[in-house]
């Protein structure tokens, strides 16, 4: 399982554990709004620096992933460019002794 996964669930298993543990409080109905109130804007927080973490990692992962394509174009050009040279020399070859055996 990938790390930020067990983060998230950890993250939204407390959330989950601090909502029900405030509902079931025996306080009034306004100061149980306002824990809530408090409570979810701690957790949005929280979801946002996630969230920001997240989107830093997947900005690095694309950067690496276009650096790991450049690399294979650049490889792909220079396989290219042999073979056409040794298709050349082929042909060439094939000419001469053509050219020899005529």
């Amino acid at each position: 399982m990938k790390k930020s996964n067990v983060v998230l669930g950890i993250m939204a298993g407390a959330a989950v554990g601090a909502m029900v543990g405030i509902l079931m409080a025996p306080d009034k109905g306004y100061k149980t709004r306002k824990k809530l109130y408090k409570k979810g804007g701690v957790a949005f927080d929280e979801v946002k620096d996630m969230a920001y973490i997240l989107a830093a990692y997947a900005n690095e992962v694309s950067n690496d992933m276009d650096r790991a394509a450049e690399k294979i174009d650049d490889a792909i050009e220079q396989i290219t460019r042999e073979a056409a040279g040794k298709v050349g020399d082929a042909i060439s070859k094939f000419s001469e002794s053509k050219r020899k055996g005529s």
